[in-house]
């Protein structure tokens, strides 16, 4: 019998409050909130999906991953390189595919989620979906708004929510000229 794959654990300070990475020794499994309610379910999808077992330990993800993740917060990223292995459902993997081509910044809604994978009719299941996401921030579930365009639905609570959509409107309008290159008008005020 085959030993379980190791999957290691660490707790990850972000701009949003500590997260908890789970990461193998070559990809990103799971970045979540350790105290929100589905948190164990979590734990237990990507155990399962992987066959695994959680070790303390580390993985070379995770300096690619805290790197990452400082410079998001700061404002000098808008996508990720990571590796991530996501687990889940066919209908799981399509939704979350969908939503890592939304473009940082930017927002969507469930519905234009359901059409753009074909399902039109299967808003609520996007939402679960969406809700299922197990690596948050890589995995842009934040950006999905109702279809009324307010805040709803984030496991890691909307003030959460809020505060990415905030450092990723940041980011991408970024100032023309730098201190370096403004022009005179600039320079005179």
């Amino acid at each position: 019998m085959r030993d379980p794959a190791r999957i290691f654990r660490l707790r990850v300070k972000t701009g949003i409050g500590p997260m908890m990475a789970g990461a193998t020794e070559t990809h990103l499994v799971m970045l979540e909130f350790e105290h929100r309610r589905m948190y164990d379910v979590q734990l237990e999808r990507v155990r399962r999906a992987l066959s695994g077992e959680f070790v303390q330990g580390t993985s070379p993800v995770f300096e690619q991953l805290t790197d990452e993740l400082d410079e998001y917060f700061a404002g000098r990223r808008t996508g990720f390189d990571v590796p991530i292995r996501l687990t889940g459902t066919a209908f799981q993997l399509k939704v979350w595919k969908a939503l890592l081509r939304i473009p940082s910044g930017t927002t969507s809604t469930y519905a234009r989620v359901a059409k753009s994978i074909g399902a039109p009719n299967a808003v609520r299941a996007v939402g679960k979906a969406n809700g299922d996401n197990r690596i948050s921030i890589l995995v842009p579930c934040h950006r999905l708004l109702g279809s009324d365009g307010q805040l709803v639905g984030y496991g890691g609570g909307l003030g959460r929510k809020k505060k990415l959509l905030d450092v990723e409107a940041r980011a991408v309008n970024h100032p023309l000229f730098g201190a370096d290159t403004l022009d005179r008008s600039h320079r005179a005020r």
